[in-house]
């Protein structure tokens, strides 16, 4: 099940935010999330804010953007002082976005252009499962404007796919990611999640080897997480299951770099590979590079000038809210620079470029040589005045995180 969402000071009922967050809205770039929280059905690893029909009482997709489109008025009237200069990139998440009819999420970018005006070069990404597009569906989504589409392929090993409780055959997200091409979308990413119980290195070769012959430019590949409250959680508390290997992680982390780099692709976020430059994710790159996004939809989270905020997580609260003319906001909190210097060391650490070393404080600084004699950190870029991680860092990034916060 979702999980529950963080407390907050309240979100106030027109939305509106504090003077000094409308200073700059947008200079460091400006996005729009829209989360579409319906699936098919719930993946056992999953703990996203998602619904099946089912959960919903066999309701809830039906008006879905209108209530979408009413946020974005909201989110209209709020900047309306101080709008973004344009609308860089748009994320449409989920959830399983394309369970929504192509011409609602047309209907719904339509709206992000209308408020605020579509880059000429937005970017503009859908995500989708695989079994849930055709080649029909996805022509009317490149022809309303989506340059980008990421598939969840997550493996090519049909036994791996059954234990997640994923619905499409082993062939089916390469498939979907050629029919991608053919609609004319300019980048295609597929998602992989590595180290379930029982995938051998051969499952996961396959996997590589089938990302890297479909033609995309951009894969993700993220370790299996096992969330409490998911039913593949409750196996492995019941012993039904083994709990991941951290060792079989790495193998598989150091496996994927070994197979992608062969085939092309560069890392530019730990977790991220593209084919070019131009092929990297621009919305994940404006999270990860502090800029402002407004995110619609149930559970979404924003962030404008220093200011986070999320909504109500049920479908049903977010419409209910939006009806009757109040924010869906359910709580928010103000960054202070201490968040937002805690934030920047550990979002900007996993890119390829890094940080600047003089944004560390002493410690910071200490805990960076520290880094550095392990391998952790690469001695070049240190000595340019970047803390930059190696491989190996890479596979410790999250430790390499601590050394170099207070």
């Amino acid at each position: 099940m979702p999980g529950v969402l963080p407390e907050g000071e309240p979100v106030p009922a027109d939305g509106s935010l504090p003077r000094t967050a409308l200073t700059a809205v947008g200079d460091r770039g400006f996005g729009v999330y829209v989360h579409v929280p319906f699936c098919a059905s719930r993946c056992g690893y999953c703990d996203f804010n998602t619904y099946t029909a089912t959960e919903l009482g066999g309701g809830g997709r039906d008006g879905y953007a209108d209530s979408v489109l009413a946020e974005l008025a909201l989110a209209g009237r709020v900047l309306g002082e101080a709008p973004p200069r344009r609308v860089d990139t748009v994320f449409v998440g989920g959830g399983t976005p394309t369970l929504l009819p192509a011409d609602e999420l047309a209907r719904i970018l339509e709206g992000i252009d209308r408020t605020w005006g579509l880059a000429a070069d937005a970017e503009v990404t859908t995500e989708a499962n695989p079994e849930s597009v055709t080649p029909e569906s996805l022509k009317t989504l490149r022809a309303a404007g989506y340059t980008r589409i990421s598939l969840g392929m997550q493996s090519a090993a049909a036994g791996v796919l059954a234990l997640l409780d994923r619905r499409h055959t082993p062939g089916r997200a390469v498939q979907a990611a050629l029919e991608a091409r053919d609609a004319g979308f300019d980048h295609v990413n597929l998602d992989l999640i590595y180290g379930t119980p029982g995938e051998t290195a051969d499952d996961f070769a396959a996997s590589l080897a089938a990302v890297t012959e479909a033609g995309v430019d951009h894969v993700s590949a993220y370790a299996l997480i096992v969330e409490d409250g998911t039913r593949l959680a409750g196996r492995m508390r019941r012993g039904e299951l083994p709990y991941p290997s951290d060792d079989v992680a790495a193998d598989r982390y150091l496996a994927a770099e070994a197979a992608l780099g062969a085939a092309g692709f560069s890392w530019y976020e730990v977790s991220n590979w593209a084919r070019t430059a131009d092929a990297r994710c621009r919305h994940n790159l404006l999270y990860w590079t502090g800029g402002d996004w407004w995110g619609l939809g149930p559970g979404a989270h924003s962030h404008v000038g220093g200011v986070r905020w999320w909504n109500v997580k049920h479908p049903t609260a977010y419409a209910s809210r939006l009806a009757a003319g109040e924010s869906p906001g359910h709580a928010r909190e103000l960054l202070t620079g201490d968040d937002q210097h805690v934030e920047d060391v550990m979002l900007r650490l996993r890119l390829d470029s890094g940080l600047p070393l003089a944004g560390l404080d002493d410690a910071g600084r200490v805990g960076a040589e520290r880094a550095l004699a392990d391998g952790l950190l690469s001695r070049p870029e240190y000595a340019a005045g970047r803390a930059v991680l190696t491989l190996r860092g890479r596979l410790l990034a999250d430790a390499v995180v601590r050394d170099l916060l207070p």
